[in-house]
């Protein structure tokens, strides 16, 4: 299975070669692979920054722990969830069914209510907490594309959100950042492409009831 080799190929790369850069046709097969996740409700309550201004990564990177990563990648994915879910979000996509489907909106009537009802139901800190586990399944797709195509990667928590946002002006859109990631290629001095992947063993990770 290709899936099992790309995956056992890739690893958390902390070092990138500066010099080496993605293609833009490859760069689009990312995009695609995002594009194309699943989310709940099929909503996709995010938007994905495509970075590569070397200046405004430098400033980034500060906001970063200073990882070298943050420069050097050949791009730095920023995901950022929506901060609220407003119901012109949820009769957007059901628009976008409409169309897409050849549907009469009316026939998606019932699905739009149920959405509306079971998020309204949520408190505050229950619906952040959802908001931001979206864009993670998003970049789940953008890890396995990029081993798929040989382009390394890492994804990343260790940054400041508060001063993304600030630097990207992201609260003003309704967005926060949530998670970042680095593509590029593994710098041939980076030591970590020689350790040995360490995962549970499947005897410890599953158990079938």
């Amino acid at each position: 299975m290709e899936l099992i080799k790309n995956l056992e190929w890739r690893y958390a790369t902390k070092k990138f070669d500066p010099n080496k850069k993605v293609n833009s046709e490859d760069l689009e097969k990312l995009k695609k692979a995002i594009q194309l996740s699943v989310s709940s409700y099929g909503l996709q309550l995010y938007k994905v920054l495509i970075i590569e201004n070397p200046a405004l990564r430098a400033e980034l990177k500060k906001a970063s722990w200073n990882q070298e990563q943050i420069t050097d990648a050949s791009h730095l994915f920023v995901f950022c969830n929506y901060t609220k879910v407003q119901p012109e979000d949820i009769d957007a996509y059901l628009q976008l069914t409409s169309e897409t489907r050849e549907v009469g909106l009316n026939q998606l009537d019932g699905y739009g209510n149920f959405m509306k009802s079971k998020l309204g139901e949520k408190s505050d800190l229950e619906l952040t907490q959802w908001l931001e586990k979206q864009p993670y399944l998003a970049m789940s797709n953008l890890l396995m594309a990029c081993a798929a195509l040989k382009i390394d990667a890492c994804p990343m928590e260790g940054f400041e959100p508060e001063k993304y946002n600030a630097i990207l002006d992201l609260e003003s859109k309704g967005l926060n950042a949530c998670v970042i990631a680095t593509i590029g290629f593994r710098h041939e001095n980076d030591s970590t492409q020689n350790f040995p992947k360490v995962r549970k063993p499947e005897e410890m990770l599953f158990e079938t009831v």
